[in-house]
């Protein structure tokens, strides 16, 4: 009887220890295959190697990007992740972090689950590798015949490394003194952040102030817009039984301008009539027949507006947004409410501080002062109007002019498609000297930020934020 069950203890021994080989050397051969999947496939963008390595039926759930299945993954890697060969997206695992656990059916092994971490950097040439992000992952490989191929993709908790603390050494380093972030997620505010200092030795706070220079723009487009939906103003009605520019009184061609040419940026005219040799305002181009940006327009908008409500272009503002969205901290200009000690100074590329110049009329194309909370909850109010009112939301987000390859432009905002999750983008974006500013929002996820900064130096900056926001990356590469 002890023989026996000796025999018998022996013969459970050895087939633990069979188990445990068998499983070791799946663990072994599965870190192999993810060490050589994400090296020739994410980080060398070997597409052909990808495409023979992954699931006909790749279901890929991100936590920031929504869900993928094959093609939409294979568009992505080759156009966002692979479309720049000088600075592009890393994996590295985090070594150790692997634990796989094999699949049976019927005694025999049909696949594995593999849940680990990695890490993501930015490679661009002539820089060390920067940590954009870190982590989880879990994969489910089937086992076709003798090749491991990728099925489901779960990647999520997503970190930025030491944020907080990085933008702070990388505002001294860019010489930007201060950074004003706001994050929107499913149509809330996440988040309202202030980084670095205002002017030397005085620090930047969620309610600082900021020129934020043509972001005046979708503030005038909306409330335009706003108008059009009341039945107050017509998208295609002429503007010159309201406003004739003196230069233009000899061109017929005045009569043809509307409200849709402003805000698609089709009026023909310069950004701003001092650009041109004669120093006015003139034609280049028949209203509607091409695209050209100008900040010409959006006056000519406000002139007209001004005259046909027999209004200013703020009270109009106040009545139509900023009193129903709640903005309590926006101004075209230096009135009495605002508050100079909370003004973001301007500074140069060398972090010197430029003179402040002070404007005291509206400009519907420029000057806005405004907060990040403030035009945070402009985005959001955008937002509401898909139930609120439809027809002036889809006239917002309505595309009008293709300018290129998934690149439009709309009523007042650029636009962008083809992201991940047949996602696309409304952008805006605002320079002066020392003023680089950015507004964005995804109408089918209702995400978006606001970025706003003091300085000029502001692509690194941009670099690092982007790429940890939502879609941000994608964008980023379409720079």
């Amino acid at each position: 009887m002890k023989l026996i069950i000796y025999k018998m203890l022996c013969g459970l021994m050895l087939v633990a220890s069979m188990h445990q080989t068998s499983a070791l050397s799946l663990a072994e051969e599965l870190t192999q295959q993810d060490a050589e999947f994400f090296q020739r496939g994410f980080n060398e963008c070997d597409i052909d190697y990808l495409q023979q390595h992954v699931s006909k039926d790749l279901v890929f759930y991100h936590d920031q990007g929504g869900i993928q299945h094959k093609s939409n993954f294979m568009s992505s890697v080759l156009n966002n992740i692979c479309s720049n060969h000088d600075e592009k997206p890393i994996r590295k695992l985090v070594e150790g972090s692997i634990e796989t656990f094999p699949l049976y059916k019927n005694g025999k092994l049909y696949g594995a689950i593999q849940q680990g971490e990695h890490e993501f950097y930015i490679r661009k040439v002539g820089y060390t590798d920067r940590l954009t992000s870190t982590a989880k992952f879990t994969h489910v490989w089937l086992k076709d015949n003798d090749q491991w191929l990728l099925s489901n993709v779960l990647s999520y908790d997503h970190v930025s490394p030491d944020t907080d603390g990085f933008i702070e050494t990388l505002l001294v380093d860019s010489k930007v003194p201060a950074l004003g972030i706001g994050v929107i997620e499913a149509g809330k505010i996440k988040s309202i952040k202030a980084y670095g200092e205002r002017k030397k030795g005085e620090p930047a706070t969620e309610d600082t102030i900021f020129k934020v220079a043509s972001l005046t723009k979708p503030i005038v487009a909306f409330v335009a817009l706003k108008l059009v939906g009341e039945g107050k103003l017509e998208l295609d009605e002429p503007l010159h039984p309201y406003w004739v520019d003196p230069d233009l009184v000899d061109d017929n061609r005045h009569k043809l301008l509307t409200v849709r040419h402003v805000l698609t940026h089709q009026t023909g005219f310069d950004n701003w009539r001092w650009m041109n040799t004669e120093k006015t305002l003139k034609f280049n181009f028949t209203p509607g027949t091409q695209h050209q940006y100008s900040g010409e327009g959006f006056e000519y908008l406000r002139k007209a507006l001004e005259s046909k409500f027999d209004t200013t272009i703020e009270e109009l503002a106040q009545q139509y947004l900023f009193t129903p969205a709640g903005m309590t901290d926006t101004h075209f200009w230096w009135d009495d409410s605002v508050d100079e000690e909370r003004y973001a100074y301007n500074h140069d590329e060398n972090g010197q501080q430029i003179k402040l110049e002070k404007y005291y009329t509206a400009n519907a194309a420029a000057n806005l002062l405004t907060t990040v909370g403030d035009y945070t909850r402009f985005l959001i109010y955008m937002m509401e109007q898909s139930s609120k009112n439809p027809e002036l939301y889809n006239n917002i987000i309505s595309k009008q002019i293709d300018i290129g390859e998934n690149h439009h432009f709309g009523l007042g905002w650029e636009m962008f498609t083809g992201f991940s999750n047949d996602e696309f983008a409304l952008l805006h974006t605002g320079r002066d000297p020392g003023v680089n500013t950015l507004a964005m929002f995804f109408p089918n996820s209702n995400n978006g930020y606001v970025i706003f900064m003091n300085g000029d130096n502001s692509m690194p900056i941009l670099e690092h934020i982007l790429t940890t926001l939502y879609l941000g990356h994608e964008l980023w590469q379409r720079r």
